[in-house]
């Protein structure tokens, strides 16, 4: 690592937060400390809630854990740190632990994206080939789509660190943000970039466009199928596929946003990172509880166990 950083002088960079004034930022720790805690919560609760309720093993609800998951490690990246900078008049982050947020934050953003892609296979099967789905998706099939979610995002983060962190910074070390990312960080290269720019945009930013549209032409075909019939059945799969588009657009609109236009001085950016990074990981687990009836009911079910397991243990004792 020392031999990587031996052409910078920089040891910490500096980071703008969101504003200057310390009654702001005590407004601003309150609320993003609930927000957290909302994400670590709901997302936990998803994710226990499949693995013990016999209702919930399916491969669909194997994927939305799995994505719960993703949602709890892409926020817990740097919010805990942004949490506590906010108590803080000067915020900074170590060169390598600027390093270590952008590398997590695109592995497991990358991650999360290839698993999306996955969750729309599987409703895709579900919808136009229901008589084989089950064989179609089993066991392995959904184990190999989460190991290439995992290995996707290595490989799109990896592609993209492998030459940051070799880039020689040697005097500006001001990040007009709440953690590090990759555009914000680049500028700050005393060397030319233009080509490194160009892979981020194309890295980040045209495959997410490029993905974002190839699952909205799923989701549109898939809606077009199930207007062609008319039941209850309908009615569910046109409410989960409603769920699965809003998550899709919550995730890929920022992401869009500030790495296929990384280099512009807009300063939305940095909102647009706290909606991509904090915000969405919280709306994930409430879109998909709301917006479905099998899981409220788990949730309760798995309540009711715990408030009478309580109850019981309260008794004997």
């Amino acid at each position: 690592m020392d031999i990587l950083h031996k052409n910078s002088t920089v040891s910490e960079f500096i980071l703008l937060g969101l504003s200057s004034s310390q009654e702001v930022q005590i407004i601003f720790f309150a609320v993003f400390f609930v927000v957290y805690v909302a994400i670590v919560v709901g997302n936990l609760l998803i994710v226990i809630s499949v693995l013990f309720d016999n209702h919930l093993h399916s491969p669909m609800y194997f994927l939305l854990a799995n994505l719960s998951f993703f949602d709890l490690c892409l926020s817990s990246v740097a919010t805990p740190k942004v949490i506590a900078d906010f108590l803080k008049t000067l915020k900074s982050v170590s060169f390598w632990g600027c390093m270590a947020q952008m590398f997590f934050m695109h592995f497991f953003g990358g991650g999360e994206m290839s698993l999306l892609i996955a969750m729309a296979i599987d409703r895709y099967v579900a919808i136009c080939k229901p008589l084989h789905y089950k064989t179609i998706m089993n066991r392995r099939v959904l184990l190999v789509l989460l190991l290439l979610s995992w290995t996707i995002g290595f490989i799109h983060t990896t592609s993209q660190m492998v030459f940051t962190v070799g880039l020689p910074f040697c005097g500006p070390n001001v990040v007009d943000s709440i953690f590090c990312d990759l555009p914000l960080v680049i500028k700050l290269a005393c060397t030319e970039t233009y080509i490194l720019e160009l892979l981020v945009i194309a890295d980040s930013g045209l495959l997410s466009l490029i993905c974002f549209v190839l699952l909205l032409v799923s989701y549109i075909f898939m809606l077009a199928t199930i207007w062609q019939h008319s039941s209850s059945a309908s009615s569910k799969a046109v409410s989960t596929l409603s769920a699965h588009i809003t998550v899709v657009t919550l995730f890929f609109g920022p992401a869009i946003l500030i790495y296929a236009f990384p280099f512009s001085s807009y300063s939305i950016n940095k909102f647009l990172s706290v909606f991509y990074s904090i915000l969405t990981p919280l709306l994930n687990p409430i879109i998909y509880t709301l917006r479905n009836q099998e899981m409220k009911s788990a949730i309760k079910r798995l309540s009711s166990q715990h408030v009478g397991s309580g109850w019981s243990l309260k008794y004997c004792l």
